[in-house]
């Protein structure tokens, strides 16, 4: 693997089904194999899947039905590179938050575990929809 890594940028336009989080993850984990270490891999890959499957389950789609997954790779001067995921939707009644989730409950983790493995997250409005972001290291 190499030590030194330019910065990069890349970005998808996913469906706005099951089947987009399955296609975002498989392009990141492409396009990041062998650039970053395997566990920051595992570690972005989780969290897009569990962005873009929120977008799917609550946010209205992008016009013509889909959702934009971005993802941006930026070396530090630590020598740790930083990746941020930013997933663009239509936005939805109530923005994306923490809310608590019981052991016997089949949902509710999505945004706990994000905050698990992220430096941090956030959302941001625009006239386009809504981004949810995380940045990992």
């Amino acid at each position: 693997m190499a030590t030194a890594v330019a910065e990069r940028a890349w970005c998808v336009v996913v469906p706005h089904h099951a089947r987009g989080a399955r296609i975002a993850r498989q392009r990141l984990a492409t396009e990041l194999a062998g650039v970053i270490p395997a566990t920051l891999l595992a570690d972005a890959v989780a969290v897009t899947a569990e962005l873009v499957g929120n977008a799917v389950r609550h946010a209205e789609p992008l016009p013509g039905g889909v959702i934009r997954v971005a993802w941006r790779l930026r070396p530090r001067a630590s020598g740790r590179s930083l990746v941020e995921v930013r997933v663009t939707d239509g936005g939805s009644s109530s923005p994306p938050e923490l809310r608590p989730a019981g052991p016997e409950s089949v949902g509710g983790r999505g945004l706990t575990i994000v905050a698990a493995l992220a430096e941090q997250w956030g959302v941001e409005r625009d006239g386009l929809g809504q981004s949810v972001w995380a940045q990992l290291t």
